[in-house]
């Protein structure tokens, strides 16, 4: 790499008496103590522990014969499989660092994502065959032999897993590593832009770990996994489900009545998802006929979980809810009890044990309480930097009067009365109309509550008056007719005046990424090109 991660300098506070506990440790204790329990569940396999720490070991041990060093950065492309997972944990029982990639990635983002990571190996999947092969003309540092098949067949990729693994020994040697050591990579961004590697070490892994353990991800849970491995989202929970020797099921790709079989078929008794899977999984015709009492809690992150949704959740759905709400990097931390503050639904939580949040102004002063600014937090787990970027680092933080450094969210927000925090919009989407600061959630907040919207996104676009003004996206429910005009109509009288939107369109859906975030760049696009060529 580039700069040596090890002294990137951004901290977490200190825990007294913390002890530690590297995953690749840990692991070879399961096999052991339960060897027999299952690990890793798909549609077309079950793994013991045993196996699985098998598959693990003989991973590490030829990526050490191979030449990977303790802090080497190991790639991977691929879709959620029993041999991504064994490579990850494979990685760091060796000492590598792991950096997960997206598919969802261009060929130009993915190169300079593997330039940056400095990666010493590549593990693609068939699936994504065609994808490597726009990227490897860019390929400067990683040769055609450290480009490998996440595959027991030829794929036209490289050397097959099977037949790169050999004979190799499946002996334990778990690499000796410090809380310090780099964990893995992830990058921030991928569709467009340039993306930004998020450096996490095994201080901040494994205080993420303990921390969700206390809400059931141990030994005992069932997790399923319908996210994809390269998100932190899919991370904070899986990570601590197989750090306590827990069971995962796994699924390539997420659709509703696959998920729904998997969580009956397997008493599954967590599932961490975003909004948008909610949305989907409880509008599915048959989600009434599945047996889902074995579930003992459901997580929800990436974006706010819309109140109307965690009362149908809450309502249909056995098990308690809990909303997540911090960043990649980490820094920001706040939990709701959905069980326990049925009237703090609008809100994303309380902050987590060890964590501080606060609400800035454009001047970088602490606002007072309730009133609205950018989120600011510091927690216990806190990445190492943004790699091989110090300036983007330090452009993220903010240091209090008292000298402790907190991040910046980048969202828009406030803490009321019982410090509950509530976002209002991400601060690059919050549109500035006539001098006045409009909140987007606050829009589509009102035209949800119309009977015909299924779902919505508001965006700001070019206005010669105002300078911008808020449109309304809409997918219309099956079986409407309520035309744009109307559900304009209707949603500008309930909002105030200088809240009004400027126009409704109907879309067919809206695009999302993969962890089902509205992508309102890809939709503000169009309307700020033709200004610019106008």
């Amino acid at each position: 790499m580039k700069n040596n991660m090890n002294e990137m300098s951004v901290h977490a506070p200190l825990i007294p008496g913390e002890t530690f506990d590297a995953i690749g440790h840990q692991i070879q204790r399961h096999a052991t103590e339960r060897g027999d329990h299952p690990a890793l569940i798909t549609a077309q396999e079950q793994v013991s522990w045993a196996d699985l720490l098998e598959r693990v070991n003989r991973i590490a041990n030829r990526l050490r014969a191979a030449g990977l060093s303790r802090g080497d950065t190991v790639a991977a492309l691929s879709e959620n499989s029993v041999d991504y997972v064994a490579l990850y944990l494979g990685t760091l029982v060796a000492g590598g660092c792991m950096v997960p990639l997206s598919g969802m990635a261009s060929a130009e983002s993915l190169v300079l994502m593997l330039e940056d990571s400095g990666a010493r190996f590549l593990f693609v999947s068939p699936k994504h065959q065609p994808l490597l092969a726009e990227v490897r003309p860019g390929l400067r540092s990683l040769g055609a032999d450290r480009i490998l098949a996440l595959a027991d067949q030829d794929a036209g990729i490289g050397q097959p897993l099977a037949q790169w693994l050999g004979d190799v020994s499946a002996e334990p040697q778990p690499a000796e590593v410090s809380l310090d050591d780099p964990f893995n990579i992830i990058y921030s961004s991928g569709t467009t832009g340039t993306p930004k590697g998020i450096l996490h070490d095994y201080r901040f892994r494994q205080r993420q770990m303990v921390r969700m353990s206390r809400f059931g991800l141990d030994g005992d849970a069932i997790n399923l996994v319908s996210t994809p491995l390269y998100s932190n989202t899919t991370l904070v929970s899986a990570l601590p489900t197989v750090f306590f020797g827990g069971t995962l099921v796994l699924m390539p790709k997420f659709n509703t009545q696959g998920f729904l079989e998997l969580a009956e078929r397997h008493r599954v008794t967590h599932a961490m998802l975003v909004p948008v899977q909610y949305q989907r999984i409880l509008a599915e015709p048959d989600f009434e006929k599945f047996d889902l009492s074995s579930f003992k809690l459901k997580l929800s992150t990436s974006a706010p979980l819309r109140a109307e949704v965690i009362a149908d959740a809450m309502a249909r759905w056995p098990g308690n809810l809990r909303e997540v709400y911090g960043l990649t990097e980490g820094g920001i931390s706040t939990s709701l009890d959905c069980a326990a503050h049925p009237d703090k639904w609008g809100s994303v939580g309380l902050p987590t044990e060890g964590a501080q949040v606060k609400v800035i102004d454009e001047q970088g002063q602490e606002l007072p309480q309730g009133e609205i600014g950018e989120i600011v937090g510091r927690a216990i787990s806190m990445m190492r930097g943004y790699v091989n970027r110090p300036e983007q680092t330090d452009e993220m933080l903010w240091t209090s009067p008292e000298g402790e450094v907190f991040y910046r969210s980048g969202d828009m927000g406030r803490i009321d009365a019982d410090g509950f925090v509530y976002i209002l919009d991400r601060r690059k989407d919050m549109i500035i109309s006539g001098g006045f600061n409009i909140y987007a959630v606050d829009l589509e907040q009102a035209l949800l509550a119309h009977p015909a919207v299924a779902d919505v996104a508001v965006i700001g676009i070019p206005s010669e008056h105002w300078g911008e003004t808020p449109l309304g996206l809409v997918v219309r429910k099956p079986g409407h007719s309520d035309t744009e005009a109307a559900i304009l109509d209707w949603a500008n009288n309930q909002l105030g005046k200088s809240q009004r939107l400027a126009g409704v369109e109907f879309r067919d859906q809206l695009p999302r990424s993969t962890i089902g975030k509205v992508l309102k760049r890809e939709l503000r696009a169009p309307y700020w090109a033709e200004r610019a060529q106008a």
